[in-house]
């Protein structure tokens, strides 16, 4: 027998597995197959009215009645069919378990943790923007006050988390330049996670973004509006950082007495130290780093987007998640590691809350299904919570480059049903920005290395569709969980179809994405309906809940037709016709 159990307040839970034999229904099972094959079960029916009269001793006086009835009957049957019929009820089932008294044949598995997190771990969305491009006029540097101007418009795309990059001082040793050149130019603001210079590290803001005050400012701002800060959490430091001056045991140093910089052949990082935790004084390390933490949690933030987290250990992550969250189990960690599907895994295994995916990759019917499947269908739903973004400062990805309208808006529907954790790196996605850098999955001219401007105000198909999308996400709560999905068969490979249920099956959300941005498709769907607690030959109204349409349809199979350049998907409700 299994129970599960859901627990509003979140924190560290610990639990045992009991187990018992079911003795009655270990006889029921006995009866059923004896009766099948029409043996005498006489002595079996006194058997089980024996069992029967030892649970009355523990039951209510309702259930005694039934008890001893049944148990009176079971002796002296008056017809076999009906008393087999009676006694393999799964109602006298639950009612003898119920009373059944075997506490002494208990066993116990060891002691597990568990892990019980808020809401927002579950069903989030987010906005990414850089705070230095928030400025209204051109030229200036954005400050923390310029980001709270766009707080109602970033709220009003219906988004609740809106996470920054780095807000710290920017190294000005090797500072990189336009499109990560080596050289920079005089004014260039350098990469935000080159962290660290004269004015501070890990625990100080970039004086160019404000202070410390407008930035509690802007995080109480946001509350206020039902929008959460996320910060960046990047363990590396620029050659400027305090940290190397005063901790030089916490980095590599090469044999010609310079530090070792980040590198990826043929990459290389000039502008970054990698931190070294293979010292002898990790123990102040882990300790400071943790403080860290601990340091932007005291200013109000509740969620960290970590950098990276695959090139640390993985034991001073389950330490330090661990540590933080024995004080602050609200606390909501995303691992931003784009590798190898092992090491990913494992990251969500030792505490993260959130992981980024390879969803940025997955272009056809075949490839969503195959990897939807193993998210949500296998044992990686138990410990892997998936959080997709089509697009970050540092992706580009082939579907988007040099790409219209459609295939953004295709690419964010898919993002926000398939997954109830979704996230855009804009205003460039509102803005359909497709230029990449020639023979890169990168933006040509990248955030990451200029202050832009952008006007905030404008409107675009792409952002009246965020509006849209997000709205429906908030009002079905079939859309806010990602363990919840179906996929349907379809007639047109360039057609991918799924559905998906609240737990009561009350809230039916069917959706069909037209996976060519370029030509209408047609086809036949599959409407898993089932899956979805209908009958097979169940007539309702299917209701777009983008266009507002309405169509009657009949049983699994229906009739679709998409025009990207109109509208690439339908997202339906399946309502009572």
């Amino acid at each position: 027998m299994g129970r599960a159990n859901k627990n509003d307040r979140t924190g560290f839970y610990e639990y045992k597995i009991l187990g018992r034999i079911n003795y009655f229904g270990t006889w029921q099972k006995n009866l059923r197959k004896k009766y099948e094959a029409q043996q005498d079960i006489q002595v079996e029916l006194l058997i089980g009215a024996e069992m029967m009269q030892d649970a009355l001793g523990q039951a209510h006086e309702d259930d005694q009645n039934r008890l001893r009835a049944l148990a009176d009957q079971a002796r002296q049957p008056q017809d076999i069919d009906t008393m087999v019929s009676t006694t393999l009820d799964n109602q006298l089932t639950d009612l003898v378990n119920k009373y059944e008294n075997h506490d002494e044949f208990i066993t116990h598995s060891d002691t597990f943790q568990v892990m019980v997190e808020r809401t927002k771990a579950l069903y989030s969305t987010w906005y990414e923007l850089f705070p230095r491009s928030t400025a209204p006029e051109p030229g200036r540097h954005g400050t923390f006050r310029d980001v709270e101007r766009v707080l109602p418009e970033i709220v009003r795309m219906g988004f609740d988390v809106l996470y920054l990059p780095p807000i710290h001082p920017i190294g000005r040793s090797f500072r990189k330049g336009r499109n990560n050149s080596t050289t920079s130019q005089l004014g260039e603001p350098g990469s935000p996670w080159a962290i660290g210079a004269t004015e501070g590290g890990h625990k100080d803001i970039h004086p160019e973004l404000g202070t410390l005050e407008d930035f509690r400012d802007l995080i109480q701002t946001a509350q206020g509006l039902g929008l959460e800060i996320a910060m960046d959490l990047a363990f590396q430091c620029s050659p400027d950082h305090p940290y190397v001056k005063e901790h030089p045991q916490w980095f590599k140093w090469r044999p010609d007495g310079t530090v070792q910089y980040a590198e990826n052949p043929p990459k290389k990082y000039q502008d970054i130290l990698p931190i070294y935790f293979e010292n002898d004084d990790w123990e102040n390390l882990w300790q400071e780093l943790k403080s860290v933490v601990l340091h932007w949690i005291n200013q109000g933030i509740n969620i960290f987007r970590v950098d990276n987290p695959h090139t640390k250990p993985f034991n001073f992550w389950e330490w330090l998640i661990a540590e933080v969250r024995q004080e602050h189990p609200q606390v909501i960690f995303l691992s931003e590691a784009f590798t190898r599907p092992r090491i990913m895994e494992r990251l969500a295994q030792i505490g993260f809350t959130q992981s980024y995916t390879y969803f940025t990759w997955r272009n056809t019917s075949a490839e969503f299904q195959e990897y939807l499947t193993e998210l949500t269908k296998t044992d990686m739903r138990d410990y892997f919570r998936p959080n997709f973004w089509p697009n970050t400062p540092d992706i580009l990805p082939g579907p988007l480059q040099n790409a219209g309208t459609p295939s953004f808006i295709m690419r964010l529907v898919l993002a926000a049903t398939l997954s109830s954790n979704y996230g855009i790196y804009g205003p460039v996605f509102e803005f359909g920005l497709n230029s990449p850098y020639p023979g890169k999955e990168e933006y040509v001219d990248s955030e990451k290395y200029e202050i832009k401007h952008w006007n905030w105000e404008v409107e675009t198909p792409v952002k009246e569709m965020i509006v849209r999308i997000n709205r429906i996400r908030r009002n079905n709560p079939a859309l806010q969980t990602t363990w919840n999905l179906y996929f349907g068969q379809s007639s047109n490979d360039q057609l991918l179809c799924y559905g998906k249920t609240d737990d009561d099956a009350t809230n039916r959300m069917f959706m069909v994405v037209c996976l060519d941005a370029h030509h209408p498709q047609n086809g036949w769907v599959e409407v898993p309906l089932e899956k979805l607690g209908l009958q097979p030959d169940y007539v309702y109204i299917a209701h777009d809940l983008i266009t507002g349409s309405k169509y009657r349809w009949q049983g699994t199979w229906n009739y679709v037709e998409l025009n990207p350049y109109t509208v690439p998907a339908h997202v339906f409700r399946l309502e009572e016709y």
